[in-house]
């Protein structure tokens, strides 16, 4: 399944058409029948051949220009003839080149800024044809070279700095149809109207390589790729259009080769040296199509087609130093409809990072001409100059990465703490305040003495009050300690009466009340844990010191309390008096038992008697 699917940084680049309200409109472009596509781009102006009776000019317009374009606009007055190709120089976005069937080629300055006026001078005029100039090609690395290609089989290497021809190369025994450099320009390829391909040496215009190219009779085109490799489009005997990757030492026998349809319209092969594609434009059709070439069998694979409604009239390809990086443009190709509206068809190739893609964008050609003319026909060859297409983000990621000075510091001398066995403890835990340990306090820990009543069957715990000193000052209470985990909930105690928002308490509210006000009054009454302390003070100084008889023991015990005999429905008092001994202070504790008992009956009668009160009113009785 690894093999179906190619794996390739390009296999999802799409097109994306600018709107047309953000495009030129209404050029009149040449009806000539040449197979040309009249037309050609800088990052600084577009030039198209426009329509004109009785001569060849030719349309400068700035390449940032949107909307109508005025019908007087200026032009460059070019030739008596009508203008077959035009051609702008790899070195200087200002100087561009023209061919014409009036058996010369111009080169022009444009002014900065375009043109203002009617140009009719050329900078220089190249006068040696005999006939038409059917196509033209700047020297890709040295200056100010520039190779033409006329009617008479003939072409001259030019020297447009002085206007001399350095070199005349013939062999040709029918038209020429198409001429183009290699990557460093020592050689260049031609298509005759005989079916051969013909590689040239550019220093001496010697044959090296020749061989035959496709049957079909109709004009045929060839490009050299990057590595030597040579693109060819052409037609086949029975007018099917194709296209061929072929090697310069068997040019005849094609690497690979693909038929595409049967359209009569010549095939314009386009390579982006930096990227590897090929984009085959087809003069009066609908579609353009594009390739990526590497080594990986069969050479040249298919990516996609960008299909529209309108035929081109003619098309221009951008340089790399006019596209937006940021976007991840790779082409940007100016398509004029045969409505009179530049297309302008952007070809993009989708990434997630917003930064700058290096692989998308390797260095590309400079402005810089690598030799002069004079060197070049001396025999030297040189790369081509080459700069980033980016130069900001270039000069970001040369720049040097900070040196930060390594000094040791005291994190460098610490151990790592050993390990500790713990139980493991749950999430609260670990997140709850541990409590601290407060200090051993130097007086002996009180036990507390737990009391079992077997008849009512309550367990108290009671602590045996210590006793007070004047001289020693009372302890404050220990604080609360505020736990950072649990929020402390404020809350406001309020009255009965704020609670019915000041209404009058009703019967049953005011005999309650009264019943829990008189309990307060019993309550009152029962001695306190100092009494306690005093009596069995007491008691204990009584049974040292002298024996009472038991007569006078329970004439006082009738003395303190009430008849034991008594009903128990009626409230037993005590005495203001601490007991005596230890026979009174049990007899103490029965009648407390009988107070209790008596105030937990008078309870439950008064919950009855409430909820009676509720279901009355509940249900209105």
């Amino acid at each position: 399944m690894a093999g179906i699917v190619r794996q390739s940084k390009f296999r999802h680049v799409y097109c994306k058409p600018v709107k047309h309200e953000q495009c030129m409109s209404d050029i009149k472009v040449t009806e000539i029948t040449w197979d040309s596509l009249f037309c050609a781009v800088n990052p600084k102006f577009i030039a198209f051949i426009h329509r004109g009776s009785g001569g060849g000019p030719f349309m400068v317009v700035p390449v940032n220009k949107v909307g109508r374009v005025d019908k007087d606009i200026p032009f460059v007055d070019a030739h008596k003839a009508p203008c077959l190709e035009i051609a702008w120089s790899p070195f200087n976005d200002n100087v561009i080149a023209s061919c014409s069937e009036d058996t010369t080629a111009k080169v022009w300055l444009i002014p900065e800024g375009g043109l203002r006026k009617n140009i009719t001078e050329p900078v220089v005029e190249l006068l040696g044809h005999q006939k038409r100039v059917n196509t033209i090609a700047w020297h890709p690395v040295a200056a100010n070279l520039l190779l033409t290609a006329g009617g008479e089989n003939v072409m001259y290497m030019w020297n447009v700095g002085t206007g001399e021809a350095l070199l005349e190369i013939a062999g040709h025994p029918d038209q020429i149809w198409s001429v183009a450099f290699n990557y460093d320009g020592s050689r260049f390829i031609t298509c005759c109207k005989d079916k051969k391909l013909r590689i040239f040496n550019s220093h001496t215009g010697d044959v090296l390589h020749e061989g035959m190219g496709h049957e079909g009779v109709k004009p045929q085109r060839a490009i050299f790729v990057r590595d030597g490799r040579v693109v060819t489009t052409g037609f086949t005997k029975r007018s099917e259009r194709l296209y061929a990757l072929r090697s310069q030492e068997n040019l005849s026998t094609p690497i690979m080769q693909d038929e595409l349809d049967t359209s009569n319209g010549v095939l314009f092969p386009f390579y982006d040296e930096d990227t590897g594609l090929v984009y085959l434009v087809g003069k009066g059709d609908c579609a353009i199509r594009y390739y990526e070439v590497n080594d990986d069998p069969p050479y040249m694979h298919y990516i996609n087609t960008y299909t529209t409604n309108e035929p081109q009239r003619a098309a221009a390809f951008q340089s790399k130093r006019g596209l937006c990086s940021e976007e991840n443009e790779l082409q940007r190709i100016y398509k004029l409809t045969t409505k009179g509206v530049v297309d302008i068809l952007q070809f993009f190739c989708p990434r997630k990072s917003d930064l700058f893609q290096h692989d998308l964008y390797p260095d590309t050609r400079s402005l810089q001409p690598a030799l002069t003319a004079e060197e070049f026909m001396d025999g030297k060859d040189a790369e081509p100059n080459r700069q980033p297409v980016n130069a900001a983000a270039a000069a970001a990621a040369n720049k040097p990465k900070v040196q930060v000075a390594k000094k040791a510091n005291i994190l460098n001398t610490l151990t790592a703490t050993p390990a500790t066995e713990a139980a493991p403890q749950s999430y609260k835990e670990q997140t709850s305040p541990q409590p601290t340990k407060q200090a051993a306090s130097p007086r002996p820990a009180q036990q507390r003495k737990v009391v079992v009543d077997d008849d009512m069957g309550i367990v108290t715990a009671s602590t045996p009050s210590p006793r007070r000193s004047s001289a020693a000052p009372s302890a404050e209470p220990p604080k609360e300690e505020n736990n950072p985990m649990i929020p402390r909930n404020q809350v406001k105690l309020r009255s009965r009466a704020d609670h019915d928002d000041g209404a009058p308490p009703s019967a049953g509210q005011r005999r309650a009340a009264a019943e829990l006000e008189r309990i307060r009054r019993d309550q009152g009454r029962l001695p306190d844990d100092d009494d306690r302390a005093q009596a069995a003070s007491r008691a204990s100084t009584v049974s040292k010191t002298s024996e009472r008889p038991t007569s006078q023991a329970s004439s006082r015990v009738s003395r303190v309390g009430v008849d034991m005999s008594a009903s128990s429905d009626a409230p037993v008092m005590l005495s203001d008096s601490g007991p005596g001994s230890m026979e009174e202070l049990v007899g103490d504790l029965q009648k407390m038992k009988m107070i209790l008992r008596q105030h937990e009956r008078r309870i439950r009668l008064l919950e009855d008697q409430l909820a009676d009160m509720a279901m009355a009113y509940t249900h209105n009785f």
